[in-house]
């Protein structure tokens, strides 16, 4: 490792660096009191060094300017803004490689296939998503088409269908998971969510069109045809595993209440989180001019504070490099060293 302290010349950087500020030094020249700064380097890259003013204490703030926006994007009317991102390294770990923008239409990706977004709702921190092989009351779709919804293991904790999503499974076989120990068991986990169920499914034209009145939708002793849930009930969607042909999802904008299932609202509705200790990181960043990122390979938290980055916020001393990799142990006793043979020197003069 080689360190290096200049405060004589400006270099222009190269490539990313780590850089810290040391401090400021006095000496008298002539009556007056001059001041320099200096920087030093423990990488490949070179950097500026401020020289004939008196440093900042953290960083300066013209480092930052449009650091805040760095990472907010927009796809057709929709804006991506913290916890997500299209840019890599941009908004929360949890949330990498989820949204893509093709041709100004967000879609949105999981394990169990591709949604559009119709909204992403930051007050309330949800999103509505669309799958177009979803049943309606117009259309039923079966055949295995639709994707159901399963969400990586990762990536639960911070996604999560509302409470009130019902989703309706259509078409499951006798041997489905859901329909276990029925009929001896007596036990069918269908239910009504917020009001909406299967009863109320059946008198759609959907069924009719198909050829199933509502009286030949009556499951008497063998599993219904439609069965209702919500998603905690089952924690995936998974129409494979579950041995279904098809499903329906709707939800309800409370306090509005409709009259039937004509009038639900159909679509997914996703309830999104971070931890509490994610949003008070990126708050305290985004007070200092700084975008909420993360590490790309080890998947922390970063400070984003335009052509360098905090692993806490834009007003820290210790800038880390673009790529987000903080200082191994060994560089940073190097480091130490420097800064003590640096400051010895200074008050020898």
């Amino acid at each position: 490792m080689e360190c290096r302290i200049d405060t004589s010349r400006v270099f222009k950087a190269k490539t990313p660096a780590a850089v810290v500020l040391i401090g400021n030094r006095r000496r008298k020249a002539g009556g007056r009191k001059k001041t320099s700064s200096a920087v030093f380097l423990c990488s490949d890259g070179v950097v500026e060094s401020d020289t004939g003013k008196t440093p900042r204490r953290g960083y300066n703030k013209g480092d930052s300017v449009g650091a805040s926006h760095v990472c907010r994007s927009y796809c057709g009317n929709i804006t991506i803004d913290y916890p997500f991102a299209l840019r890599s390294g941009c908004g929360h770990s949890g949330f990498r490689d989820l949204l893509f923008c093709i041709n100004d239409v967000l879609m949105f990706h999981i394990s169990s296939g591709s949604y559009r977004v119709l909204n992403i709702d930051y007050a309330y921190r949800s999103m509505t998503l669309h799958d177009p092989h979803l049943s309606t009351c117009d259309s039923i779709v079966l055949g295995g088409r639709g994707n159901g919804f399963v969400v990586e293991h990762w990536r639960a904790p911070y996604l999560n269908p509302t409470a009130d999503n019902v989703f309706m499974l259509l078409g499951c076989s006798t041997q489905s998971p859901l329909f276990q120990g029925f009929p001896t068991g007596n036990h069918v986990p269908c239910r009504n969510v917020s009001g909406m169920g299967c009863e109320e499914y059946y008198g759609c034209q959907g069924w009719m069109d198909l050829g199933l009145a509502r009286m030949g939708l009556a499951y008497g002793s063998g599993p219904p045809i439609c069965c209702a849930l919500p998603f905690d009930a089952i924690k995936s969607v998974n129409l494979s595993k579950l041995e279904c042909q098809g499903y329906s999802s709707a939800y309800t904008l409370a306090p509005l209440r409709v009259s039937g299932p004509s009038e639900w609202t159909y679509g997914i509705r996703v309830k999104y989180d971070v931890e509490i200790s994610n949003d008070s990181f990126c708050k305290a960043c985004e007070a200092t001019g700084g975008s909420c990122g993360h590490d790309v390979e080890h998947f922390g938290e970063l400070c984003m504070c335009g052509s360098w980055n905090s692993t806490s916020n834009c007003d820290t001393i210790m800038k880390l490099s673009v790529g987000g990799a903080s200082l191994p142990r060994d560089k940073l006793s190097g480091l130490l060293i420097v800064i003590s043979t640096f400051w010895l020197t200074s008050f020898r003069m």
